[in-house]
């Protein structure tokens, strides 16, 4: 295997996989998904100063979690970058298993932050909800398209950015844990 461009999947998602890896992008990523923030706000934020945010904010840009979504003016004609989060798509069908494993990761990591930040946070006082579930369920070729359609259906009706309420994170798998029948295969006898 040759050497990869720098724009490649690979690339990409390992880059993704390492702006996720510390806990303070985590936080800076969470509050932008609230809204829109500078440099400034985020270290109000985070309680720290905003210098010492720079390095963490070109991570996440660079993985390409965030990017500037406006420009504030401030006084004596300076200027201040205002970051939101951008779309990031997981790898397509045509992504290799290594490609995927780096994505995956990635989402398994920022849950578990999700997770422990919620726990953390009960702990303090607050009010967080966390539900986790974990099955195994026996569906045909039609159910499972009808699932995912369901699916698709519930994040639409509750996916509004603009709406009024707390942000949850909602991570969904599914898993084929054996092999399908691909079309015109007997089924298999007992």
């Amino acid at each position: 295997m040759g050497a990869q461009e720098p724009g490649t999947p690979t690339r990409r998602w390992r880059g993704v996989h390492k702006a996720l890896a510390d806990p303070l992008r985590l936080r800076l990523l969470e509050a932008l998904w609230e809204a829109p923030r500078s440099a400034r706000d985020l270290a109000h934020l985070a309680g720290l100063p905003a210098d010492r945010l720079y390095y963490h904010l070109s991570r996440l840009e660079q993985a390409g979690l965030i990017e500037v979504a406006a420009y504030r003016p401030l006084a004596r004609g300076k200027v201040e970058r205002v970051y939101g989060p951008a779309v990031t798509e997981p790898p397509g069908e045509a992504a290799s298993p290594e490609e995927m494993a780096e994505f995956l990761g990635a989402m398994l990591d920022a849950t578990r932050a999700d997770i422990n930040a919620a726990y953390r946070a009960r702990e303090a006082g607050h009010r967080r909800e966390v539900d986790l579930h974990r099955g195994a369920l026996r569906l045909t070729d039609e159910a499972l398209a009808e699932l995912r359609d369901h699916i698709e259906q519930l994040a639409a009706r509750f996916g509004d950015r603009d709406a009024p309420g707390v942000w949850t994170r909602l991570v969904v798998t599914l898993v084929d844990l054996q092999d399908r029948d691909t079309p015109g295969d007997a089924p298999p006898t007992d």
